[in-house]
Order: structure tokens, then sequence, then C-alpha cells
């Protein structure tokens, strides 16, 4: 152990380099654990931050000479904050441009088979609806969806209808409100909630400019692991594999989108992809945080594009700040399904235990609605008091 004799100053450093070296390796193993609570859910996110703060807690520790205290717990502390920063580096090289793409740039020159996509989540509260709708016309994609938007965001983005006149709305004032407007025929597009009866959900298929290319659309932005939102993952969890159970039944050009409210890194996302067969566009090109745009230092990627290996990549990026706490995402897609072979060779595989966990967090998941349902029936109604 340090010297307690030593400056004060000197016992202060140790105490903070050994508190940040428990908080590294604890935020390390949590996620590990396949609970679905909150406060563990919640450290999937800050990978990056994660390894930044290890390894800074690492240069702190050399610098105080813990490869030279006596006993060697300085050594295995050391140890075990590299073995966490290799992990957190494990999961996170994927989504940087040093791995290899997941899914190939397109060789398609621009025509009747691309198709164009930008995702906003515009903070129900935020009151920038000008600017927002600036930055969409900009960019000018053919598919748009906006989450959290209610009756005012409706009519903030309603001229978005002169350009993207196959619309399916579902304003709402609980921040579950969604927008979707396209510029290419909509067919069979509908609104359902899967789980919560106060989170919708986009389902549809689309009709590329080619007349005969049908895409299936899913939209989601199901509720997050958080103490104002949802005590558990389990319903985000089960919203998702639901949609992607349902991907896999059928084989179709596929594309999933919105504010997913968890990282790619995550189980849960990875088992997505699995039981979906649907790439990762960010795989290969760059994490692209979306979230959260106030904070720069406090960035992870929540809102997502999932496709089918039918597709490629002619464009990827995140759009300028529009008042939210997320930066919206925009992608253009190819439709070129003569390589689809080569690149469902990159499709992550399920196997017999992920289709099993799949089934098992959907059945919780609906579980737990149940019982949500059966506690707000139960719950006393508040008695008005009379007036004098």
């Amino acid at each position: 152990m340090p010297d307690l004799d030593a400056p004060l100053w000197m016992v202060i450093a140790h105490g903070l380099v050994l508190l940040l070296t428990v908080a590294s390796l604890v935020a390390t193993l949590l996620p590990l654990l396949r609970e679905t609570a909150w406060w563990i859910r919640i450290f999937d996110f800050p990978r990056l931050q994660i390894v930044t703060v290890a390894l800074l807690t690492m240069a702190g520790a050399l610098l105080l000479g813990w490869h030279r205290l006596p006993g060697y717990w300085g050594l295995g502390a050391l140890g075990a904050l590299a073995a966490a920063v290799a992990y957190q580096a494990f999961r996170i090289v994927p989504y940087t441009p040093v791995a290899s793409k997941q899914i190939a740039d397109s060789t398609r020159a621009d025509g009747n088979r691309h198709l164009s996509l930008a995702v906003m989540n515009v903070l129900q509260y935020n009151k920038q609806g000008a600017r927002a709708l600036a930055v969409l016309q900009e960019i000018d994609p053919d598919l748009i969806m906006a989450v959290e938007t209610d009756q005012w965001w409706y009519e903030q983005l309603r001229p978005l209808e002169a350009t993207h006149p196959y619309t399916c709305h579902e304003p709402l004032d609980n921040t579950y409100g969604l927008l979707f407007f396209s510029r290419l025929p909509l067919e069979k597009c509908e609104i359902k909630y899967l789980l919560d009866d106060d989170v919708p959900s986009l389902h549809g298929q689309v009709l590329l400019p080619d007349g005969h290319t049908k895409v299936r659309l899913y939209g989601l932005h199901p509720k997050p692991p958080a103490p104002a939102e949802s005590k558990t993952s389990t319903k985000r969890d089960a919203e998702l594999l639901l949609v992607g159970k349902e991907i896999s039944e059928k084989e179709a050009p596929t594309i999933v989108f919105g504010d997913m409210n968890d990282v790619a890194w995550s189980h849960t996302s990875e088992l997505f992809r699995r039981i979906s067969g649907l790439l990762d566009p960010r795989v290969g090109r760059g994490l692209l945080p979306t979230f959260h745009a106030d904070y720069m230092l406090l960035r992870w990627p929540l809102d997502h594009v999932f496709v089918s290996p039918d597709f490629k990549v002619d464009d990827i990026e995140r759009l300028p700040y529009v008042g939210s706490d997320h930066f919206p995402i925009y992608i253009k897609l190819s439709y070129e399904p003569q390589d689809k072979v080569m690149q469902e060779e990159n499709c992550e595989q399920a196997d017999i235990e992920d289709y099993q966990e799949a089934e098992e967090k959907i059945q919780e998941g609906f579980e737990e609605e149940e019982e949500e349902e059966e506690q707000e029936v139960a719950a006393p109604t508040p008695k008005k008091e009379l007036s004098t």
C-alpha cells in the first residue's frame, strides 16, 4: 500500500488513482452480467469514455510508481487496467475506420436504385423547429423519420409534405411520437404498438424509383433503460428482437432505423443483428456518435440504421445540430443485389442459443408489460377534494 506518512498531496493522488481504478474495472465488468437493470445496462454505453479514464488512470499509476510498490498489488492493478482497456478497445475498434467495412461502398452510379434516409430525434421540448426543418430540407433525403414529435412538431415539419407526400404519422405528447415523410411511394405502412401501449413503431414498405423493387421499413424508438423511463432494458430488448425475428422469417430488402436507445456494441444489438441477418454501416466507417449533442465528452451512437446485405453504402454522415440532445443521422444506400451473397459472408451468424435467448427476452418483455398494466389497474385513483 502507499506510504501513509507521505505528503498529503501524494496520499490524495494515490487515493484518487485507486478510486478511478476500481471505477474503471467495475464499469467494464458490470455489462458482462446479463442482467437488465438500468444501472447495469447503462454501462454498455460509455465504452470510449471508460477506455479514456482507464488509460489516464494507468498513466497516473505509473507516475506514482505503482509498478515499484511491494507486494505486486500495484502491478496487479496495472494489469487489470490494461485488460480492461484491451477488452473495451476490442468492442469499439469494429466501429472505427481501422476495421474492415461490414457493408461495402456503392459501386453503382446514382440512379433509380438509390435510397436516402434521415433519422432525427428532435427532443420534444426543443422549440427550434425552423432549424430542424432547414437541415432536413437542405439534405433532402427520400425518407425522413422524426421522433419525440408531438402536434407542435408536426406543424413545424408539415412543409415537408410538399416534397414528401407519402406519410405515416403518430404525433404524441409523451416523447414517443413519430412522423414519417417519404418522397417514394409507401405501401402497407402502419403504426404498431409492439409492447408498450404508448410507444409506437413504423412498419411498411417503400417502392424504389426503379418502379418494382420493394423495401421493407421498420422505424423504432423503444424506451431506454433509465430511472425516469424504464427500470430495466427488458422491453427495449424485446422490441428489437421481435422485429429481428420478423425480419428473419421473410427474405426481402430491409432497412431498420431509429433512435434505438442502445449502442451498436451492446449484447442486445449484436444479438439483434445475428437474429435479423442485418448489417451495420457504421462498422469500418466510424462511431458517428449522435447523443449527447450538448456534451462533447459524453457521446455515443444511439441512432442507427441497419440494412440487409442487398444494399451498399453511398454516403453516411452525422447532420448538424438542431437544438436537440441528438444529432440527426443521414445515410444514402444503393440497392445492389448482385453482391448480396458476397456481403452475406459479413453477417453475424445466430446459433440455437441465440434463438433461445431471443425467445426468452421477448417473453420477458411481454410479461413485464403485463405486470405494469396490472399495477396501473390496481393503483388507487386519487380522491378529488371537495371545494367549499
